[in-house]
């Protein structure tokens, strides 16, 4: 399998596992902790996603780990908090400005989101 090809197959698996580690912590906060707001449960949740996320990156994806751990977090926040800003701006323009269906801009929001984590992951945060 050509190495590409490779890396892009653990990125899929790395997502899959940040977002079963998401949901998975949103309902034990919600379920077990029984905090009481499903957005703090979440925002809570979507650290420890997000965490789960960035190390699966550097360890299992990517395989770079000779820079300094903190300097890629910076990067990698950076990254996705401009990424988050600009899934925001699609569904706001998809939906509120054009009265187009939010499920579909959530969709095309998501694939530009994907896409650009992915390409900004390789090329900015986990540099070969």
């Amino acid at each position: 399998m050509n190495a590409r090809l490779a890396e892009v197959l653990r990125y899929i698996l790395n997502g899959l596992a940040a977002t079963v580690v998401h949901y998975g912590v949103l309902t034990f906060n919600l379920a077990v902790l029984a905090i009481p707001s499903a957005g703090l449960a979440n925002f809570l949740a979507a650290i420890v996603g997000i965490t789960a996320s960035f190390l699966g990156s550097r360890y299992f994806v990517f395989r770079k780990t000779r820079e300094h751990m903190l300097r890629q977090m910076v990067k990698f926040g950076g990254l996705y908090g401009a990424i988050a800003v600009l899934h925001g701006l699609v569904l706001l323009v998809w939906t509120d400005y054009l009265g187009h269906d939010f499920r579909v801009g959530f969709v095309i929001a998501t694939a530009m989101q994907v896409s650009l984590s992915y390409a900004g992951n390789r090329f900015l945060v986990f540099v070969r």
